[in-house]
C-alpha cells in the first residue's frame, strides 16, 4: 500500500511517499481501506517532534489520526462490523497511520457512517467534533443562555464549536477573518468579530472562552470574562486560574465516545462539515503546509487513491 511517512522529525518537508504492508487484523481488530483522512494541527506537532513527551512515537512513522473508509476484513471476535461497512474513526496519536491506503485498528474504535455522509465529511469529524464537544461541555460546562466567545471560529474545531454552542442555546460570538463572517453566521454565530479590524477585548460578561490560538489572544481574553467566567484552551497546557476565573486545558485523548454523537448530529441536519481543500495522498506534504498556515477554513482533507 502507498503511505506518506516520516523517518525524521521536522516540518512538512520530511513527509515522503513510501510503501508498506498492512498488518492483518488480530481477533478484535479491523483492517480498513482508507478513502479519506483529515489533517489536524496535532499532526504537525507530532511530525516536528514537539509532542514526544506526551505522544512518543517511533520512527519511521505514518502520520494522521482521523480517517474514513471501508472495512476490508475483521478479526474473529468482531461481531458488530463486516467487510464492506463504511466507517470512520480516530487512531491513537502514538499509532497514527491514517495517511495511508489501509489501516489496522481496534474494531471498537470504528463507527458506521450513513450513506448520506461522504468519506470526506466523515474524515473531517472525529477530532474536530470531539474536541469542540469536550471544550464546550466537559471542560467549559456551557449551558443554554450563556455567552461563549470562540477564537479561530472558522477552523476545524472552531466551526464545530460554533454549531454545537448554537444547538445548546448559547449566544455565540466568534473571531475570524472578514471572508468567513457569512459562513459563521450561517453556522449559528450571533456575532462575528473580524480580528484584523475589530477588537474583541471590549467584550464583557463572557461565560466561556474557547481558545484555539493561544499567546496574546488567550492573554487578552481574561478581561472579557464575567462573574464565574472560564477559559478552555486547546493550545496552552500550563494555563492557571486567574482573578477568580477558571482556566483549563482541553486534552483530547479519544474520539470513540463522540463518534455516534457526530453521526446523530449530521443525520439530523444539525451539523455542517466545512472543508477548505482536498488533496491526494501524493500531495500530503502540501496538505500539511496548508494547515500550517493557520488560516484554513474548516478542515483539510487527503483522499487516498486506490
Amino acid at each position: 500500500m502507498k503511505t506518506a511517512s516520516i523517518s525524521a522529525f521536522g516540518g512538512p518537508e520530511v513527509v515522503m511517499l513510501n510503501t508498506a504492508s498492512p498488518c492483518q487484523p488480530a481477533g478484535d481488530e479491523a483492517l480498513v481501506r482508507i478513502e479519506a483522512a483529515s489533517v489536524n494541527p496535532l499532526d504537525l506537532k507530532i511530525i516536528a517532534g514537539y509532542m514526544q513527551p506526551v505522544f512518543p512515537i517511533a520512527l519511521p512513522y505514518i502520520p494522521g489520526t482521523d480517517f474514513s473508509g471501508v472495512v476490508h476484513s475483521v478479526g474473529e471476535h468482531v461481531k458488530h462490523l463486516k467487510p464492506g461497512d463504511r466507517v470512520f474513526g480516530r487512531s491513537a496519536p502514538t499509532a497514527g497511520g491514517a495517511f495511508a491506503q489501509q489501516l489496522t485498528i481496534a474494531a471498537t474504535d470504528l463507527c458506521v457512517i450513513p450513506a448520506s455522509m461522504s468519506f470526506e465529511q466523515a474524515a473531517a469529524l472525529p477530532t474536530a467534533f470531539g474536541t469542540a464537544w469536550q471544550a464546550l461541555f466537559d471542560v467549559g460546562q456551557l449551558a443554554g443562555g450563556q455567552r461563549v466567545l470562540i477564537h479561530g471560529a472558522a477552523g476545524g474545531v472552531g466551526s464545530m464549536a460554533v454549531q454545537l454552542a448554537h444547538m445548546a442555546g448559547a449566544y455565540v460570538i466568534g473571531t475570524a477573518s472578514a471572508r468567513n463572517i457569512a459562513l459563521l453566521t450561517s453556522l449559528g454565530a450571533d456575532e462575528v468579530i473580524d480580528y484584523r479590524n475589530q477588537d474583541f477585548t471590549s467584550l464583557r460578561d463572557i461565560d466561556l472562552v474557547i481558545d484555539t490560538i493561544g499567546g496574546p489572544t488567550l492573554e487578552s481574553s481574561w478581561p472579557t470574562l464575567g462573574v464565574g467566567g472560564r477559559i478552555a484552551t486547546l493550545v496552552e497546557f500550563d494555563i492557571e486560574p486567574r482573578d477568580g476565573h477558571a482556566g483549563d486545558a482541553v486534552f483530547f485523548a479519544s474520539a470513540t465516545p463522540f463518534l455516534q454523537k457526530a453521526v446523530r448530529g449530521f443525520s439530523a441536519g444539525q451539523l455542517q462539515v466545512v472543508t477548505d481543500a482536498i488533496f491526494t495522498l501524493d500531495e500530503a506534504r502540501a496538505a500539511l503546509e496548508k494547515v500550517a498556515t493557520g488560516h484554513a477554513c474548516g478542515k483539510v482533507i487527503i483522499r487516498t487513491a486506490h
